[in-house]
């Protein structure tokens, strides 16, 4: 089947999240509200939801109507090609999805990098992959050689500063907006 022929969302997810979470039909149908009928036929792919029978269904899995649209949405892998750039000393390969950015820097021994311009509402985690690296913040130093990584919230004031040539990756995780 072509992409274009295959169906845009594969609502099964349903059926693996019920029963991940030891539910019947029945029981998730007492949660929701939706008729075990409808419940039925959304997990066979025989109909499509609607946003309010999506909203009531994600609240079962304690998730939005969003969160479970994208769950059903047809899974299919994204390519991305890497970007290249330079900032305050560091070298830096970079990949974008929705949810993530990936950095993959190097820097030499003296770097200090005191303003990452690539911030949103998300947690930081930095690895050290090579050398040796101090990430100061507000009310810590984190000290890091090889292997070693911390992860933080990426709104709070931050400083690198590369002590021994590097290589690391740092990732951003955007911050889960439920209610």
């Amino acid at each position: 089947m072509s992409l274009n022929q295959a169906p845009m969302y594969d609502f099964a997810v349903l059926r693996k999240l019920r029963k991940r979470e030891s539910l019947t039909i029945a029981e998730v149908s007492a949660s929701s509200g939706i008729s075990t009928a409808v419940i039925s036929k959304l997990e066979r792919n025989q109909s499509m939801a609607e946003l309010l029978t999506l909203f009531r269904l994600g609240r079962v899995f304690g998730m939005t109507a969003a969160e479970l649209l994208a769950l059903a949405e047809k899974r299919t892998a994204q390519e991305q090609d890497a970007e290249t750039y330079t900032s305050a000393g560091f070298h830096f390969k970079r990949i974008s999805y929705g949810n993530v950015q990936a950095f993959h820097g190097r820097a030499p021994a003296g770097t200090e990098h005191s303003k990452p311009e690539v911030h949103r509402d998300v947690y930081e985690i930095c690895w050290i992959l090579k050398g040796e690296v101090s990430v100061t913040l507000p009310s810590e130093i984190h000290r890091l050689a090889a292997g070693q990584s911390v992860q933080f919230d990426a709104v709070l004031d931050h400083r690198y500063t590369v002590h021994e040539a590097c290589e690391v990756l740092i990732i951003h995780l955007t911050k889960n907006k439920r209610f």
